[in-house]
């Protein structure tokens, strides 16, 4: 039996847009939408979606940079809202985040031992010599040299950045690391040292992931289970084998069959994609007006995330019978 680390119940994140000039209508955006998810101890749950789906916000909301508009966050069984300042300040050396960009997320006045121990400064852990002795445990671990310890983020690559990153959210020692699109601005073969690297620590430091991304073969790759997420929404819920050999929702189809083959003579399924993901839908299936399998219930009644065997689930009206 599996323990929850994180559950998400009826998760929601609204924003006001104001459109027009001379008659301003105001506009609201749901960026994440009624979501339910729980993250299990010693996993990875892959999170994949388009680009504007709203899983970097999903992602924000869990470490409290943002705060939810409705939605219950509970972290081993604590609700995380209810926490005062001093509480989320603890709750924030439990949960770590990767951030994306390897250069901004750095300060540029800062060297690198300087930003690996600074959380250990907030937080008050150790003494100046102990602090600066765990950073360069961490560069070590993340495969960096001591000699770099006094250079800044502009000596260093983007691969080297990120385990910068990587050691900076790890020296607090987390149970839980959310890595939004940590490779996803690396070249493909720096990619593929990050991603063992991640797969490395997990096993060294005991963590669990949740790992952000819109590359479904980095995904499947370091994921145990994935969430495939559609306008604010989590449309398909598996196991990772099973996403990957019979995907249920169409949106996942969808984005498998855009997934560049490397063997010409592998057959797989080829779906037209219609359109772009909007903003917004007046009611039924949000994914109505891209799907090639649409039925009339689609345009009628919203679906609901359904389970379909021991380990799946979906958000379709037609999912199995595709």
């Amino acid at each position: 039996m599996q323990n929850s680390l994180l559950e998400i119940r009826e998760l929601t994140k609204k924003y006001s847009l104001s459109s027009g000039f001379f008659n301003p209508q105001e506009r609201i955006i749901r960026a994440v939408d009624n979501i339910d998810l729980t993250i299990y101890k010693g996993e990875t749950l892959g999170l994949v979606g388009e680009s504007g789906c709203g899983k970097s916000t999903l992602a924000r909301l869990i470490t409290r940079l943002e705060k939810p508009s409705s939605g219950y966050l509970m972290f081993k069984g604590e609700d995380i809202l209810s926490y005062n300042k001093e509480g989320l300040k603890l709750y924030r050396r439990r949960v770590q985040i990767i951030f994306q960009d390897t250069y901004s997320s750095l300060n540029p006045r800062k060297s690198a031992v300087s930003a690996i121990k600074e959380p250990l400064t907030i937080h008050g852990i150790g003494d100046k010599t102990s602090r600066t002795q765990t950073a360069l445990e961490i560069m070590s671990k993340v495969g960096l040299k001591k000699e770099q310890a006094g250079r800044y983020p502009h000596e260093f690559s983007g691969g080297q950045r990120q385990r910068i990153g990587i050691a900076r959210a790890l020296v607090l020692n987390p149970e839980l690391i959310i890595a939004d699109e940590p490779v996803s601005s690396l070249d493909v073969s720096i990619q593929a040292q990050i991603l063992n690297l991640l797969r490395d620590l997990k096993k060294d430091f005991n963590l669990t992931y949740l790992f952000v991304s819109h590359d479904l073969n980095v995904i499947r790759y370091i994921s145990d289970r994935v969430a495939v997420m559609y306008l604010g929404k989590i449309v398909e819920l598996a196991l990772n084998h099973n996403i990957y050999s019979r995907p249920l929702h169409p949106y996942t189809r969808m984005l498998l069959s855009a997934v560049p083959v490397c063997d010409p003579r592998r057959k797989r399924e080829i779906i037209s994609v219609k359109g772009e993901a909007g903003t917004e839908h007046d009611g039924g299936c949000p994914f109505q007006n891209r799907c090639s399998y649409k039925a009339e219930i689609c345009e009628k009644v919203e679906p609901s995330l359904k389970k379909y065997d021991e380990q799946s689930f979906c958000a379709c009206h037609r999912a199995g019978s595709i």
